[in-house]
């Protein structure tokens, strides 16, 4: 059996609730999807079966996700392709929300809680948290740089899985119960969590969940184009209800709306070229940062878990979220900032700190994608959590990104209006020494980044398959407090301990630890693929 099939069989009998494919040996594959759910990998091995690209297929999947994953991806959130071509340099879609230009103070806008068992987080929604969406306008954008396909055909998986419905699995049911103080604020918003059999409750696991509605504006959107969602009835229709409902968004906004072309950040670690999300959003230069200190460290030299390695991961953490508090990331950075911060003399800088002990003391998903012709994508999508408003006929629920405090950390609605709101997601394309091409990306608020740089660490310095990488118990400090997943030894937990008393050891793995959905490309047109487990995450090959 081949490498290929080994990876497949592993993820199919371990990961996917439902099985896509029976394999034990391929030949010629045509793509490879690993994505946040079963039906959003389906729709992606649909379309590179049909002969579509990596593109083609990454955004077929995220119409596919605003219906299998209703309250991590909408139509009405943001996000960001991180696009490499065969033969060409990577590129970044910036399709993420943007603030209102409109300001005022009296607006809907209230606190919820969500509990998550061990944690219970509040958000605010209403009206007066969304931001102005950017996803429709992304996908016209990488559909006319970078697809091959008509739309028409691309969201055909989606519309079948929104008409014919998904059947919920633990994941989502999980996430349909955190997030009920927002499905169950108003019969708009329960119709994307009601049973499909009988509508009167909310669907239980196995059962059956629909979205009709989206499906006729996933039909109508490829036939009459962008410009009929924002400025169009379904634009004007938003624009009136937060008018007269105590949100902010204008006709003005909306029309002004576009997507921004950027050149990822890139830096060298162990012979290969990293590249992953830019400024404004401070999620990628801090990853990189991070990473790049951590291969002067060389913590491979004590062995994986080791009381070193762990200290020194920890601590490298600790530098990153120094340097976002220093630098005031929260409402963006610019191109030169990062450019000082990844500069060999601030690394220098650093890395003697790190040397000497002196400083001792949310609703995403991902999707990545990867064909035969060498084309990648890695594509980080977000609704927030939703903010309860359902644009009416539409199967649309609106963001909530006005409402969240990872996002504002000074105050809500006191960043400047029409800028792209600061974004912690960093999707990731990795060109290997060995020729090979590795897509990942992580969903997880301020766990995204250190999930992708812990997977990361695992391939280049202690040389994990990419299966193991993910697989692998993870950490993340967050201020004083440092959590870990079970797994680490004993020594390691001692040393944590002692460097962060206010440590938290979790009792099994966790989707507060990021969910890291990644496809890797060998030289000689092999794949892999692993979805997160700690997401119910699903890869799917196209034959």
């Amino acid at each position: 059996m081949n490498k290929t099939a080994a990876v497949l069989q592993f993820q199919r009998v371990n990961y996917c609730s439902e099985p896509l494919i029976e394999i034990t040996k391929l030949s010629k594959p045509l793509g490879i999807a690993a994505t946040g759910h079963v039906e959003t990998s389906e729709a992606a091995r649909i379309i590179l079966s049909e002969g579509g690209n990596a593109f083609d297929a990454v955004i077929g999947a995220m119409c596919a996700a605003c219906v299998s994953e209703p309250m991590l991806a909408s139509l009405g959130g943001g996000g960001f392709l991180l696009a490499q071509s065969a033969g060409h340099e990577p590129q970044v879609f910036d399709f993420f929300t943007q603030t209102p230009s409109e300001k005022k103070g009296d607006i809907d806008f209230y606190p919820i809680h969500a509990d998550f068992g061990p944690a219970v987080q509040e958000f605010h929604i209403g009206m007066g948290s969304i931001a102005v969406p950017g996803v429709v306008a992304g996908i016209y954008a990488v559909h006319k740089s970078l697809c091959s396909m008509p739309l028409k055909k691309i969201v055909e998986p989606a519309v079948r899985l929104a008409r014919e419905g998904v059947r919920l699995n633990e994941m989502q049911k999980s996430t349909f119960h955190v997030l009920t103080p927002i499905n169950t604020a108003n019969a708009e918003a329960f119709k994307l969590v009601r049973c499909k059999d009988a509508p009167q409750r909310v669907a239980e696991l196995g059962e059956l969940t629909s979205n009709p509605e989206l499906a006729d504006t996933l039909e109508a959107l490829a036939q009459h184009g962008s410009h009929w969602f924002y400025e169009g009835e379904p634009g004007q229709q938003l624009v009136r209800d937060c008018s007269e409902h105590g949100g902010l968004v204008t006709m003005a906004d909306m029309q002004a709306y576009e997507v921004i072309m950027r050149k990822p950040l890139l830096v060298h670690s162990h012979g290969a070229r990293i590249s992953a999300n830019c400024p404004p959003s401070p999620g990628g230069i801090l990853t990189l940062f991070a990473l790049s200190l951590l291969d002067q460290l060389k913590p491979g030299i004590h062995g994986w878990g080791s009381p070193e390695h762990v200290m020194e991961l920890g601590r490298v953490m600790q530098t990153a979220s120094l340097t976002r508090r220093k630098h005031k990331m929260s409402s963006g950075l610019s191109d030169e900032l990062a450019e000082q911060i990844l500069s060999e003399s601030n690394l220098a800088h650093w890395h003697k700190l790190l040397e000497t002990g002196a400083l001792a003391t949310r609703g995403t998903t991902q999707l990545s994608v990867a064909d035969a012709a060498g084309n990648l994508a890695s594509l980080t999508l977000s609704n927030g959590e939703g903010s309860s408003y359902v644009l009416p006929g539409s199967g649309i629920m609106l963001n909530n990104m006005m409402g969240e405090e990872d996002l504002s950390p000074e105050g809500f609605h006191r960043l400047p209006s029409g800028i792209r709101l600061a974004s912690m997601m960093t999707p990731t394309i990795a060109n290997l020494a060995d020729g090979s091409q590795l897509a990942l990306g992580s969903g997880g608020s301020n766990r995204i980044r250190s999930a992708i740089l812990q997977v990361l660490t695992n391939m280049l310095e202690f040389g994990m398959t990419l299966e193991k990488a993910v697989a692998a118990p993870r950490m993340h400090l967050e201020g004083p407090k440092m959590s870990v997943e079970p797994g680490y030894s004993d020594a390691a937990i001692v040393a944590l301990k002692t460097a962060w008393p206010e440590l938290k050891q979790w009792p099994k793995q966790n989707l507060f630890f990021g969910g890291v959905h990644a496809v890797h490309r060998f030289s000689n047109g092999e794949f892999a693929g692993m979805a997160d487990p700690r997401r119910q995450g699903a890869v799917a090959i196209a034959c």
